[in-house]
């Protein structure tokens, strides 16, 4: 493991700097003083107070919570409410220096848990799946490897369509490091029959519901050693919420129409695109079912709080749509046309999009903005563009099929040209001659022939 940085911010006692290196020496941590030049990585910050400048200090150093940071506090006495505010900052945990070698240990455990986490993150079974490198992406990450490597706990994982929760699913499953592990199995609520639902949790009997000719395994059984996955768990009926609590709890079932109790031992993943504790207070889903699924809970970040990924994932679904193993670049107008766009459905919304460019662009040159779907452009800016554009020729070529020839034309456009800005200039003749590139005299004379021959001004 490489050197970790050590920093002391207002603290005049400097022994606790030599004691703790000292200490981490002996579990094979070794401590370098901090370069403010070249400061990256995992690191140590002994302090003595909370203070405004702390906090500042750890928000740097940390890069808004990127980097792993262990702030340790030389007496218990310093630490206040203000403990918060370090986690805010950037801090990874507080640690009170009491025991130094105790908690050097924890120090040295930390720091080692947190690398072979990151060092997920990078291989390719993550990198390659679940793209982004914004904090509010990493953050998420994070605490899905940490859960999937270290914990066979249940999984809720929520956030709005489209972010990305059967892929982290998969992920925890992928990552999970039981011995034989089994299969994962994917049950999508939504599309649960109330009258099969049964069946389809728990298995049936043969014969124990007319067309039950064969027995049947269910979600439960076929997910025995494995994970079950239930996506939009959410939408469970609520009679079917009260059969789950044995099975989720105990992981003991039987299946419809048998009396024998049956094992099954599963991890649980589950996932909604709604506020599950609003579902519980307004009396849609059961707290205590609640309790049980969600030993720990993700929120999977909106891709509208990821914006910096927008550019690398359309790049990654670009590669993967380019069979060639050669995806075209982006030119700077479809970039920018992309980062300024609204994703509603987050990634799989953005996904959509790619695959729509892709499909139109031809050759080996870079995504050009002829690329982009008509009905995906956004609309000009007011004042963009020229002025004889597709509703002037719609204007005239109504007029033409309407048997008007080129002298009419001519001069109900120009009639409407002056209509439009003597009424935009209040009635001043002056600055609607200036406006239209005619003299004062020529514009009243105008005026005054339609005015003879009894066209309205």
């Amino acid at each position: 493991m490489k050197p970790v940085w050590l920093s002391l911010q207002g603290l005049k006692d400097t022994r606790i700097r030599g004691e703790l290196s000292a200490c981490l020496a002996k579990t094979d941590i070794e401590v370098a003083q901090l370069d403010h030049e070249s400061q990256k990585g995992a690191g140590i910050v002994v302090f003595g107070n909370i203070s405004p400048e702390l906090c500042g200090f750890l928000r740097k150093a940390s890069g808004g919570g990127r980097e792993r940071i262990i702030c340790v506090s030389a007496s218990e006495e310093t630490l206040d409410d203000g403990i918060w505010s370090l986690l805010e900052a950037g801090a990874s945990d507080v640690i009170v220096w009491d025991d130094p070698d105790k908690r050097a240990g924890e120090i040295a455990l930390r720091l080692r848990r947190w690398k072979e986490i990151d060092e997920i993150l990078e291989s390719p079974i993550v990198s390659e799946n679940l793209v982004g490198n914004s904090h509010a992406w990493r953050r998420a990450l994070r605490q899905i490897v940490e859960m999937g490597c270290f914990t066979d706990a249940s999984v809720l994982l929520a956030g709005e369509s489209g972010t990305g929760k059967e892929l982290a699913a998969r992920l925890i499953h992928t990552l999970d490091r039981r011995a034989n592990k089994g299969e994962l199995v994917v049950l999508d609520c939504t599309t649960i029959v109330p009258g099969l639902a049964g069946s389809e949790f728990f298995g049936h009997e043969r014969g124990a519901f007319t067309g039950a000719v064969t027995s049947r395994d269910g979600a439960f059984a076929l997910a025995d050693g494995g994970t079950l996955f239930l996506d939009e768990v959410s939408e469970l009926p609520p009679e079917l919420q009260a059969q789950l609590l044995r099975v989720v709890q105990e992981k003991c079932f039987k299946r419809v129409g048998g009396n024998n109790w049956r094992k099954s031992e599963f991890r649980l993943i589950c996932a909604t695109n709604r506020d599950l504790m609003e579902e519980v207070r307004a009396g849609r889903f059961r707290h205590d079912l609640y309790y049980r699924i969600a030993a720990w809970e993700c929120r999977l970040p909106a891709l509208c709080q990821r914006s910096e990924d927008i550019l690398p994932l359309a790049r990654h679904f670009m590669g993967l749509m380019d069979t060639g193993g050669n995806p075209p670049v982006l030119d700077k107008a479809v970039e920018a046309f992309l980062l300024g766009r609204k994703y509603p459905g987050n990634v799989r919304d953005l996904r959509q999009l790619v695959g729509r460019i892709m499909y139109r662009h031809v050759g080996k040159g870079p995504v050009t903005v002829g690329d982009i779907p008509p009905e995906e452009r956004p609309a000009p800016y007011p004042g963009s563009g020229h002025w004889c554009d597709e509703p002037f020729e719609k204007a005239i070529r109504k007029a033409v099929f309407l048997g008007a020839g080129m002298k009419e034309i001519g001069r109900a456009a120009e009639d409407t040209a002056v209509d439009i800005v003597v009424d935009a200039e209040n009635g001043n003749l002056q600055r609607a001659a200036r406006r239209l590139g005619v003299t004062d005299r020529a514009l009243q004379l105008r005026r005054a022939n339609r005015r003879r021959n009894g066209a309205p001004l």
